[in-house]
């Protein structure tokens, strides 16, 4: 397979991101897949893999020393303890070298064969492919209905549309990723946050197998987490370069609601001349009149906070991706290149 990148450029680096927790059962034959899968792309193409172990108990940390010492293309990052799914997925992409960063599970669900699809897609020119898994292996009310609603959900927030935002078979190209910062729940909701880099988003058929040994690591109590950080990532997404327009709209209609039910009450007590101290709409005007500064004053806030945040770290609030230039324009050659 010939790689090519963006404007014809080889690609000769590719990078797969695994992260493990307590998948003892499951690492010699995915690592077996994995190689067979990797070594078809050709000898031209330079390939590493990086097995994060995620706090494991069991004995999936020997295994996974055993399988860097056979194999000169693993690298294995140890943490101190389980700090999630999304932690780890973040190591990995901060050690990645590759052009192309490829992710999966370790419970063999994923299947390495499909890798080739979705380098496919990304010579094409999008920089982001995620996994679809149409024929799901899991049991439909505790995994896949909960699914399809979820994924519903987020595409309908995120407006970025995935039939299958919880399939961690994804590639990504580098300069994408490693401009996102992840933390909580977040490694699901990769391409909506990428959205606002400009990226492309392309979506594959993959294979999805029944789990065949160990134990699912996930409950129907990773839902609140996950709907929480859907919260977030919305807000990332729509406001948090100018959280005033969030903030200053709720704070204006409940304002503006408490000003009218005040101006009611005013007209009642000074040209009807009837009593309103024993009203409850006073106490609701007042309130809403508070709650309407309160709102305000949190948006001026948040702006003086986003301000400070992208001051200081020197985060842009665009990227570009590419420029022509004066130069270009008089040497149409070296622009086709």
């Amino acid at each position: 397979m010939k790689m090519m990148g963006e404007k014809g450029q080889e690609i000769r680096e590719i990078s797969v991101v695994i992260p493990v927790y307590n998948e003892e059962e499951n690492l010699l034959e995915l690592h077996r897949e994995l190689a067979s899968a990797l070594e078809k792309l050709g000898n031209e193409v330079s390939r590493e893999i990086i097995y994060i172990d995620d706090g494991s108990s069991d004995g999936s940390s020997g295994i996974l020393k055993e399988i860097h010492t056979q194999d000169p293309c693993v690298k294995v990052i140890r943490f101190r303890k389980n700090y999630g799914q999304t932690a780890a997925i973040a190591a990995g992409f901060d050690m990645a070298t590759g052009k192309v960063i490829i992710t999966m599970d370790a419970d063999r669900q994923n299947n390495p064969a499909d890798i080739p699809k979705l380098i496919d897609k990304i010579h094409e020119g999008y920089d982001v492919v995620s996994g679809w898994r149409k024929d799901r292996k899991d049991p439909f009310l505790n995994r896949r209905l909960p699914s399809i609603i979820a994924n519903g959900l987020i595409s309908l927030i995120t407006g970025v549309h995935l039939h299958d935002y919880g399939c961690t078979l994804k590639a990504y190209r580098s300069e994408i990723v490693k401009n996102i910062h992840l933390y909580g729940e977040m490694h699901r909701f990769i391409p909506a946050i990428a959205s606002w880099l400009g990226v492309s988003i392309a979506e594959v058929p993959v294979k999805h197998r029944p789990r065949m040994a160990g134990k699912s690591k996930y409950g129907i109590s990773r839902t609140i987490r996950v709907i929480l950080d859907l919260i977030t990532v919305k807000f990332l997404l729509s406001f948090s370069t100018r959280p005033i327009q969030f903030f200053g709209i709720l704070g204006v209609v409940s304002g503006g609601v408490g000003f009218l039910i005040g101006l009611y009450l005013t007209i009642i007590r000074y040209i009807y001349h009837r009593g309103i101290g024993g009203r409850p709409l006073l106490m609701l005007a007042v309130l809403l009149i508070f709650i309407g500064v309160q709102f305000v004053s949190m948006g001026l806030l948040g702006e003086l906070m986003a301000r400070t945040y992208h001051e200081t770290q020197g985060k842009p609030i665009y990227w570009i991706r590419e420029t022509y230039e004066e130069r270009d324009r008089e040497d149409p050659e070296k622009r086709a290149r």
